[in-house]
C-alpha cells in the first residue's frame, strides 16, 4: 500500500517550506491541492513535476474513493492546501478519516500555520489556546458563533478574509465590548506583514483608519475574558486560606463547592501558585 502524506506549505514566503516538504512533493506519485491554480506557482519554484489534480470542498466526498484505490495500488500521494497546514480549516478531514479507516498510513510533514505563526509573535501568553476556524459571514449567525467566547478561559484563534474584516471587528465590539485585547495579523511572512497587539476599538479604528490594513488574509487572537481572570484570582485566594488549614485536595473540593470551577482546575491553579 502506499502513503498519504499530509504536507504543510508556505503560507506567504515561499522560503517557509520544509527540506522533507520539498523531498516528498518531488517522490510522491500525485499530488492533490486545494487549488492547483493557486499551488502550480510553489511547484513550479521548486521545479516540483508530479502530476497534480484538485481536492476541494465540492469534489472532496468523489475523490476520497478515487484516491484510496491509488493508495491500495501502491501510490504515494500527497495532500496540499492553498497555504499552511491541510485540514486546518482547509479541505481533507473526510479523506483523511476514510484512508485511516482503510488502515492505511497517513504521514504529516509538518511546517507554517497561520495561527501557530501570528501566536509566536503576538506578545500574549499562548500556553493554552482555543481554535475557532473562520468567523461566518452572515451577521446573525456571526453573533452567535462570537457569543460562544464571550467567557472563553482562554485565548481564542479566528480566522478572517480582508471583505469581512471590519464587519466581524465591529460586532466584536459590540459582543466583547472595546477594552478586550485582541492581536491583529495580516499578510503573515510577506512584505506587508502586520502585527499588532492592542484593544478591539484600538484595532478597529486601525483597520478603519488605514484601506491596507483590509487587504489579505487575517489572524484574529481573543485575549481570554476579565471575567474568567478576576475569577482565578479569587478562586487563587479562597484556596491560600483553605489550604493553610487543611490539605490541597480537600481544599480543592470544598473550594468547588463554594465556586463554579471544576476541582481539577482548582487543583491546577494550586499547584501553579506552589501551594
Amino acid at each position: 500500500q502506499g502513503v498519504l502524506y499530509i504536507v504543510a506549505t508556505p503560507i506567504g514566503n515561499l522560503a517557509d517550506i520544509t527540506l522533507r516538504a520539498i523531498e516528498t512533493l518531488k517522490t510522491v506519485d500525485i499530488i492533490y491541492a486545494e487549488d492547483t491554480r493557486h499551488s502550480k506557482p510553489l511547484l513550479q519554484h521548486y521545479d516540483i513535476k508530479n502530476k497534480m489534480y484538485s481536492l476541494h470542498e465540492h469534489n472532496e466526498i468523489a475523490q476520497t474513493e478515487n484516491i484510496i484505490n491509488q493508495l491500495k495500488e501502491g501510490k504515494n500521494i500527497a495532500l496540499i492546501s492553498d497555504a499552511g497546514t491541510p485540514l486546518i480549516s482547509d479541505p481533507g478531514m473526510p479523506l483523511v478519516e476514510a484512508v485511516k479507516k482503510q488502515d492505511i498510513k497517513v504521514e504529516p510533514i509538518p511546517g507554517a500555520c497561520a495561527a501557530i505563526t501570528a501566536l509566536s509573535a503576538s506578545g500574549v501568553l499562548g500556553d493554552k489556546f482555543l481554535f475557532a476556524g473562520f468567523i461566518p459571514a452572515k451577521k446573525e449567525a456571526r453573533q452567535q458563533f462570537l457569543q460562544q467566547y464571550l467567557h472563553q478561559p482562554t485565548l481564542t484563534i479566528f480566522y478572517e478574509s480582508p471583505h469581512r474584516i471590519i464587519d466581524s471587528l465591529t460586532q466584536m465590539l459590540t459582543v466583547y465590548g472595546e477594552s478586550r485585547r485582541l492581536v491583529f495579523a495580516r499578510e503573515l511572512t510577506k512584505q506587508f506583514e502586520t502585527i499588532k497587539t492592542a484593544s478591539i476599538k484600538e484595532i478597529y479604528d486601525f483597520v478603519v483608519s488605514d484601506p491596507n490594513q483590509k487587504k489579505g488574509e487575517m489572524v484574529l487572537i481573543l485575549d481570554k475574558s476579565v471575567a474568567q481572570k478576576i475569577d482565578d484570582i479569587q478562586a487563587i485566594n479562597m484556596l491560600k486560606i483553605l489550604c493553610s488549614e487543611m490539605p490541597i485536595s480537600q481544599a480543592c473540593k470544598l473550594a468547588a463547592k463554594l465556586t463554579n470551577i471544576k476541582k481539577n482546575q482548582l487543583y491546577q491553579l494550586a499547584l501553579e501558585h506552589g501551594l
